[in-house]
């Protein structure tokens, strides 16, 4: 199983909105100095649907060379198969054999046949044994949902390939079921607050947007979720930061708070179409995370 706290890392760009790749370097460093088990780099948070193939190509060689190939679990799934096929090619050419995988989400309204045949294409296609595949599940996002119908098909023809799934819907009735319908494949969170209750029906860990701020309490969750008093102080610090990047739009805002960690007004830039905090949130951002206990430090440019 693919078990641990993992971070849907945010991805620095530069004035020129290129992605800065030693920025990335550097926070995915301290990603696993603060206690996470590896790096989801290219997700949501990532902003990867923002990035051409050569683009994310090269952050994955950055982080590769950063943290190594056994920390990264890079999102790799997109509309065009051959792009898909073509991006998990390279992560695996690198040594990296655990990718997150993105359904085709243009078209909605598709069937779980037409799922099945564009994982099957890209699975086959590639033919290598080293490969496990994190099935994404954001309907919220995506438009499409990835039924348990579709997860036992997939399962029951990839057997050691397709061995999970991040759970972004935020239902944790969902993530319930799907451990006791199949047993082994590993349910990962895609939401912080719901780690801890995961963690007790027999979850495998997390893929979350906060770790980037509060990767050490998760962790701590992850690690010690049996004992409710080792972890009652983390879990309130996990839903108070997610709580606060939810009071605005979340990535802009993750990306903020994460500018505010490092010092670095560089981490708050956004590829558009998403849009940057403006000044006024920035000061109301950063008074607000003092006021939550967060390290803050003045932005430097």
């Amino acid at each position: 199983m693919i078990r641990g706290v993992y971070c849907a890392s945010v991805t620095p760009v530069k004035a020129d909105l290129s992605p800065d790749l030693d920025a990335l370097a550097a926070h995915a460093r301290a990603l696993i100095a603060d206690g996470c088990d590896g790096v989801a780099l290219l997700g949501t948070t990532g902003e990867a649907n923002s990035f051409s193939l050569a683009e994310r190509r090269t952050v994955l060689e950055a982080a590769v060379q950063a943290v190594g190939a056994d920390r990264l679990m890079p999102g790799t799934g997109v509309n065009a198969l051959p792009e898909t096929i073509e991006l998990t090619r390279h992560a695996l050419s690198l040594g990296v054999s655990r990718v997150v995988m993105l359904p085709p989400s243009y078209y909605k309204g598709v069937s779980d046949e037409g799922l099945f045949r564009a994982y099957a294409q890209v699975i086959e296609t590639l033919a290598d044994d080293r490969l496990r595949v994190v099935l994404y599940h954001i309907p919220q996002v995506s438009g499409v949902a990835i039924s348990h119908d579709l997860i036992e098909r997939l399962v029951t023809a990839f057997p050691q390939t397709v061995v999970g799934i991040k759970d972004s819907a935020g239902k944790i009735e969902n993530m319930q079921a799907m451990i006791a319908r199949f047993p082994g494949f590993s349910v990962l969170a895609g939401a912080d607050p719901l780690l801890l209750p995961l963690m007790g029906m027999g979850g495998a860990g997390c893929i979350t947007a906060t770790s980037n701020l509060v990767a050490e309490s998760l962790a701590t969750v992850y690690r010690h979720h049996a004992a409710p008093e080792k972890v009652a102080e983390a879990q309130a610090r996990i839903n108070a930061f997610r709580d606060l990047s939810n009071s605005y739009v979340q990535i802009p805002a993750i990306k903020a708070m994460v500018a505010f960690r490092h010092g670095q007004a560089l981490f708050a830039r956004t590829r558009p179409p998403l849009v940057g905090l403006n000044d006024a949130e920035l000061a109301d951002l950063k008074l607000r995370l003092g006021a939550i206990g967060a390290t803050v430090k003045d932005l430097a440019a």
